[in-house]
């Protein structure tokens, strides 16, 4: 049986920022409300991280992508929609610095509040169940028709990126 042909996704929707913001919600939400039944300093840094790092991947990685490079003022991908472009598009593939940079900021945000998470069976079980659908769900679904082709995640079929290139 012949798979189905996969078509690139070059624009996303108000409904993928929707979609996707909701997925990612889960474990955020259940670090924050263990963060909060730990410590309101606690909590108050986690938020501050979580900002903090999405300001960085936003920079560095963000900046590359096509979803960035081709949105107007504002930009409109799956996970950040509506906010003004403040950093120069950079086109091309990220360098190993970008590339680390856009590895470390997610592990941070995940391993961060495991420690706290762990004292907390119920909430933890919730937390890793949640990442776990949340990382298969999007390589399952994104990136096998992302055209950020640089991207260290891509999954594209290596015959439809070159045909698009």
């Amino acid at each position: 049986m012949n798979e189905p042909e996969i078509q690139l996704k070059k624009q996303h929707k108000f409904h993928d920022y929707l979609y996707w913001n909701l997925v990612a919600s889960v474990p955020i939400i259940t670090a924050c409300i263990t963060m909060f039944k730990v410590s309101i300093a606690l909590f108050g840094s986690y938020i501050a991280l979580l900002v903090f790092m999405i300001i960085i991947i936003y920079r560095f990685f963000c900046s590359h992508c096509p979803h960035y490079i081709n949105s107007e003022k504002v930009v409109k991908c799956m996970f950040i929609w509506g906010i003004p472009k403040y950093f120069k598009a950079r086109p091309g593939p990220l360098n190993l610095f970008e590339k680390g940079i856009s590895l470390i900021a997610p592990i941070v945000l995940i391993f961060f509040p495991i420690y706290w998470i762990r004292l907390y069976p119920d909430l933890l079980v919730i937390y890793l169940l949640s990442l776990a659908v949340f990382g298969m769900t999007i390589r399952r679904n994104e990136c096998v028709r992302c055209i950020y082709f640089d991207c260290p995640a891509n999954r594209v079929n290596i015959d439809i990126k070159n045909q698009s290139q």
